[in-house]
């Protein structure tokens, strides 16, 4: 008749007792690390959806210029004014855009 009767409370499941635990680990890492990255890629597809001709940007890897032309997925850039030397990229591949450039000369 032993085995008719219910398991003492000291023998529980060990995975139990670490499943708190993991829910807020889990959350901790939501927070901290996921949530905070899904923002920031928001943000960039923003910015490379927003691109115009005439903007400073900066490519992934490091090429500064100034948008000759935008298309759907590409943008021709113009890295060298006195030669007139373009190159095609793909959006994204731009990093950071910065004012556009009548902004920049009404500065001066």
């Amino acid at each position: 008749m032993n085995f008719l009767m219910a398991a003492p409370a000291g023998n529980q499941n060990p995975m139990m007792s670490f499943l708190p635990l993991l829910i807020i680990m889990f959350a901790i890492m939501y927070f901290l690390i996921i949530r905070p990255q899904k923002q920031k890629e928001k943000k960039r597809l923003e910015l490379i959806s927003n691109v115009r001709k005439q903007d400073k940007i900066v490519t992934t890897g490091g090429v500064h210029g100034v948008v000759a032309s935008v298309k759907e997925n590409e943008v021709i850039v113009r890295v060298d004014d006195a030669k007139d030397v373009k190159i095609k990229i793909d959006k994204n591949a731009i990093t950071s855009v910065t004012a556009p450039r009548d902004e920049k000369e009404e500065d001066n």
